[in-house]
């Protein structure tokens, strides 16, 4: 069973090399692309199930041992990611299938989807630090690739502000990576764990971290290189934008917790000291940036930032109930936010525009759609028996346990103003008057597909606040393995422990 650790990077790498032998076939492309990520789903779901039952699950690439030889790794929070990115990458698929045009198809579409799901995949699952920034690298040149397409004015300015600074990130964690294979002599992520443990001098491990945080902070968007993500997120594709949304900034969310849990762990003082404040300054400037936007998908973008900044605080308290917030929270948000761009997709498809100024009267005329709105937003905002509730309390009641009472008050500041943020949403392009007497609305069953894909994902936003139990015992499962490394380290080394 040690092969499915690798099929969730198998089998988008098989699709996309798929996809490219029939680039000129629109039909099989998207059949490709449909039953692809949904086989993708389905393995990653088995993955995950399997990690639960059985353990941590290790597969040596070529037979060479740990630490000589690359290692994947599926613990808890690796799994768990995995089937949220099968999640979105499927959901992504389906919305495609009816918003994207041929010509985008013809450059190669749906074969850098493959592509930035297996680099996605690959980032979650690798056990091995040099491994982490090659995946990083994968998933960058697809996502830049899909953020150009179609070549427009504002794509390429995002694009160039994006890969700008995600070309930095890049520079620092490949410093970051040198320095450590100079000062351990391993890249085996728990190899470099044990023998990082047993160094006498931590200031260069302190040093070494500080790089690491910048680079994963800056791929996550949190403050203060975070400017990147509103130039660039509203500017591609609307699957594309989702997928980003939903995605990308939680691969360095990931990142973060699996080396600030596994590797540098001996001078949390500092290192968390500083996350706690990374984190409360980027939930208020993401948060505050949304509050000024008034086109939609400019105020989901700011609110992935403000987001970003709750994942960061669990990490920052380190408690076992933060951390369980923390995956919680990450479990809850990949979902809601790529519904979110989602929804912003089919009203302008219905309102023909993403400014709020020109929208209006969807409640009257989609009320469907409305629904749909409303279940995610809510979520976002933490109201309650969605989803989002319960991730921003577990939260702040660990917050309040470890008496810190700035991030508290901060991230309850910060619900309250993305309720207002979603509010202004509603408000704009569903309740007031729509600003044209007789809007052109596409026939319903046109959008059919598109409702199908929303709603699916809305169901999973109330299932995890209905049913909250079994995703916190999946949550409180991971985080007992990241507060507990051994266990991950001796599954990777056989035995070795720190």
């Amino acid at each position: 069973m040690e092969v499915l650790v690798a099929l969730p990077i198998i089998i988008p790498l098989l699709l996309g090399a798929l996809s490219l032998t029939v680039l000129s076939n629109h039909s099989a492309q998207r059949w490709l692309g449909a039953i692809g990520t949904a086989l993708l789903l389905l393995c990653s779901v088995w993955l995950l199930l399997h990690t639960r039952e059985v353990g941590i699950q290790v597969l040596e690439v070529g037979s060479w041992p740990a630490p000589f030889g690359i290692v994947l790794v599926s613990d808890m929070l690796g799994a768990i990611m995995v089937v949220l990115a099968s999640i979105t990458g499927f959901a992504t698929a389906l919305y495609s299938l009816k918003t994207v045009r041929k010509r985008f198809e013809r450059f190669g579409y749906y074969p850098l989807l493959h592509l930035l799901l297996a680099g996605v995949n690959g980032a979650f699952l690798t056990g091995d630090i040099f491994n982490l920034y090659v995946w990083f690298e994968v998933l960058l040149v697809a996502s830049f690739a899909l953020l150009i397409l179609g070549g427009e004015r504002a794509q390429m300015e995002g694009a160039i502000k994006y890969v700008t600074l995600n070309l930095l990130s890049s520079a620092l964690f490949l410093t970051a990576i040198g320095l450590t294979y100079g000062l351990v002599g391993t890249l085996n992520m728990a190899d470099i764990a044990v023998k990082m443990a047993s160094l006498e001098d931590q200031k260069m491990v302190t040093v070494i971290a500080s790089l690491f945080l910048i680079a994963f902070a800056i791929k996550a968007a949190a403050f203060p290189l975070f400017f990147w993500l509103p130039a660039s997120y509203h500017t591609p594709q609307v699957a594309v934008s989702a997928i980003f949304a939903g995605l990308l900034t939680k691969v360095g969310v990931y990142a973060l917790y699996r080396v600030f849990t596994l590797i540098f762990t001996a001078d949390t003082g500092f290192t968390h000291e500083i996350l706690l404040w990374i984190a409360i300054f980027t939930m208020l400037t993401g948060v505050l940036g949304a509050a000024a936007q008034f086109e939609v998908r400019r105020i989901l973008s700011f609110h992935i930032i403000s987001q970003i900044g709750y994942m960061i605080l669990g990490l920052a308290l380190f408690t076992p109930l933060a951390l369980i917030g923390g995956v919680f929270y990450i479990m809850h948000h990949i979902i809601v936010k790529a519904n979110l761009f989602l929804v912003a997709g089919l009203m302008y498809r219905l309102g023909g525009s993403f400014e709020l100024k020109k929208l209006g009267g969807l409640y009257r005329n989609h009320p469907g759609l409305a629904v749909l709105f409303l279940i995610p937003a809510l979520s976002l905002a933490g109201v309650p028996p969605l989803s989002g509730f319960f991730a921003k309390f577990i939260l702040i009641k660990a917050g309040v346990e470890a008496s810190a009472w700035w991030a508290v008050g901060v991230a309850l500041l910060v619900g309250l103003l993305t309720l207002f943020s979603m509010i202004k949403i509603w408000n704009e392009a569903f309740w007031k008057a729509s600003p044209e007497p007789n809007p052109a609305v596409p026939a319903p069953t046109r959008n059919a597909l598109l409702y199908w894909t929303i709603g699916l994902l809305a169901a999973m936003t109330v299932c995890i606040g209905l049913f909250a139990q079994p995703i916190y015992q999946m949550a409180e499962m991971a985080a007992a393995q990241l507060l507990n490394p051994a266990g991950y380290i001796e599954a990777v080394l056989g035995g070795t422990t720190p």
